[in-house]
């Protein structure tokens, strides 16, 4: 989704090495794979070539190296197209491309031989439950896979480098990948050196995510001027011999790069406190970042192992058909309105034999009225019917539903008049695997300066070591500090602390920690890991919380920080949830919203930012 421009803007605002860029998500690269088959699409990212389009010139001319995953599921052709366009600019250019993800006709296979896939990427039992559905791809005939591609790691791009590549085109290369190569070619570290690996997996992590590191998606941006956060920059990591790193930003750009954007960059998607990576296991618990002078921030603490003998496999099928109604009601009675449109629906459903027809059918109350409202706006809210079926017939039985009955309506109803959400439309289902990775065959190619068909294919090998995956930790707080016997004011969590969740999977992410500005940080995390157990996150969570779901917690002590995986919480993944919020990003901001009795000495520093300080002098 990265604009073209963020590329050119890297390369010509300041000085830098490398630009590595991560396109990928789990729909594109499902979406561009089912496009790509049918002919409809070229395979790769188009905001990735826009990008090289803009900034060719500024990368040759600056001896910039380029390393993007933007090839999608044709690396090779968006390396050739850019293979073109250096010779037409007479640009002394290096362009390869790095194959071996995409796995789509070898487990096709599998499942055609043995019936079911590898082992799901969640470890199932201590209460984690796969989703019901999440077997689905064994109807191949209405639920066939469309794609399978693994989470490469960085050695086909290190190879590629050690070619003289100067632009490399990967397809699902992990995230981290291309930060993890540029530093390991650089500094020319083995692949036994996992400290230093994994440093580089944790800096990558960080400037992986557009200008996530630089204030998007900030829970602290209220703080701030909101011009701050206007066309901001992207992140940039310094990353040392040691795989310590900086994180900063080019000079005189908008945005911010401080400790808090930094650590809340950080505890996005996580899955605990062991970070893996097809090159390196990284244990992040010890990490530390340190504020050097404006925009600059060290991160150290962190300490690899050897890879895991598997990596991550996104397989995607194709999932059936969603729609969704959305109605609108004001003010009075909105539940009641509400609960008359879902029983009227339901009614004629029986009807027509469909109550029973639907993989999912979820009636959704979205939003509360204001009391006492000045605008109509403010007192209205909408109500989502959002459905799944393995065929249209009942989705369409849906719309009939409601159409039927349009005319006896609560009071007040209205929509929008374009109704396109409530036609059938189809959708991929998620399901993450691991694979061997010994069974990777994964390759650089380096495209001949004529342009001629390239003569051969550079293996990039496996990792020298392997290390079995560990069962994650997950714990309480061993001992809970009390606070009983203090005073207490009632606060809004997000009046302490700053938070971020994101999707990972079928699961969510929550990493919370106390604002840095309050007057004693030390003491507000030491009452904040205390209280926030995970019953306590359970009964935060709300109606919001099934029973089906479950939760792991671990501690982040030198950086004060509280992170959870709620498994469960998407179904089976972004690409088929039910949730309005489908990527989990929201959570944190709900959980922050909630309030909580905050003892005096935990809320002194907040009260004054929030505007409560006349309720502090009473007490």
């Amino acid at each position: 989704m990265d604009p073209g421009y963020q590329m050119l803007r890297q390369a010509t605002q300041g000085d830098v090495d490398f630009i590595t860029g991560d396109y990928l998500a789990e729909m594109n690269l499902a979406e561009n794979a089912e496009a790509f088959a049918a002919g409809n699409h070229l395979g790769w990212e188009p905001t990735a070539w826009d990008g090289l389009q803009q900034s060719l010139e500024a990368i040759a001319e600056r001896n910039i190296k380029v390393i993007i995953n933007g090839g999608a599921v044709n690396p090779r052709g968006l390396a050739e197209e850019t293979h073109k366009l250096a010779v037409q600019k007479n640009l002394p250019l290096k362009v390869g491309y790095v194959e071996g993800d995409n796995l789509t006709a070898e487990v096709k296979d599998l499942l055609k031989k043995s019936g079911d896939l590898p082992r799901h990427l969640d470890p199932e039992g201590h209460g984690i439950q796969l989703a019901k559905n999440a077997h689905d791809y064994l109807d191949t005939q209405n639920k066939p896979l469309v794609a399978a591609h693994a989470y490469l790691g960085a050695r086909g791009i290190v190879r590629g480098l050690e070619q003289g590549a100067d632009i490399i085109i990967c397809g699902r290369v992990a995230d981290a990948s291309p930060v993890i190569g540029a530093a390991w070619w650089w500094h020319r570290w083995r692949d036994t050196d996992y400290d230093e690996l994994a440093g580089a997996l944790v800096a990558g992590h960080l400037i992986e995510c557009s200008g996530y590191v630089t204030g998007s998606n900030f829970a602290g941006f209220t703080d701030y001027p909101l011009e701050t956060f206007v066309d901001i920059a992207y992140g940039i990591a310094e990353i040392d011999r040691d795989g310590t790193c900086v994180i900063t930003k080019h000079e005189d750009t908008k945005g911010i790069v401080n400790e808090d954007t930094v650590l809340t960059q950080f505890l996005y998607e996580l899955q605990g406190d062991i970070y893996l990576n097809s090159d390196v296991k990284a244990y992040i618990s010890d990490i530390s970042v340190q504020q050097l002078a404006p925009n600059r921030v060290k991160v150290t603490g962190i300490k690899g192992a050897p890879p895991p003998p598997t990596t991550k496999l996104a397989v995607f099928y194709k999932g059936g058909y969603e729609s969704q109604l959305l109605f609108n009601a004001t003010g009075y009675g909105t539940q009641e309105k509400y609960r008359l449109q879902e029983l009227q629906i339901r009614d004629n459903l029986k009807r027509f034999g469909l109550e029973n027809a639907f993989d999912c059918l979820e009636f959704q109350t979205i939003g509360v009225p204001a009391l006492n409202p000045r605008t109509q706006r403010s007192s209205t809210t909408y109500f989502r019917i959002y459905a799944q079926a393995s065929k249209e017939e009942p989705l369409l039985g849906l719309l009939k539903a409601w159409r039927d009955y349009g005319m006896q309506h609560y009071s007040g109803w209205h929509c929008s008049m374009d109704m396109r959400t409530a036609l059938p439309r189809p959708f991929l289902a998620f399901y993450p695997a691991l694979w061997d990775q010994d069974k990777l065959r994964e390759t650089f190619t380096l495209i001949p300066k004529n342009g001629a068909a390239p003569k051969h294919n550079i293996d990039a090998e496996h990792p020298s070591k392997y290390e079995p995956l560990e069962k994650r930790p997950s714990y309480d707080t061993p001992a809970p500090t009390s606070f009983a016997s203090s005073k207490t004011i009632t606060l809004k969590l997000g009046d302490l602390c700053l938070a971020r969740s994101g999707d990972k999977g079928a699961n969510i992410n929550l990493g919370i920690y106390p604002r840095r500005t309050l007057s004693n940080p030390d003491i507000a995390f030491t009452w904040l890991r205390s209280f926030l157990s995970r019953s306590k996150l359970k009964e935060l969570l709300a109606d919001d919380w099934k029973d089906e779901y479950a939760i792991e917690r671990v501690e982040f002590e030198k950086v004060r920080a509280v992170h959870f995986v709620v498994y469960g919480w998407l179904g089976r993944g972004v690409s088929s949830a039910s949730t309005l919020d489908a990527l989990g990003k929201g959570v944190a901001d709900y959980v922050r919203d909630k309030f909580v009795d905050v003892p005096l000495e935990v809320a002194e520093g907040a009260v004054s930012s929030i505007g409560r300080e006349d309720v502090w002098h009473k007490l």
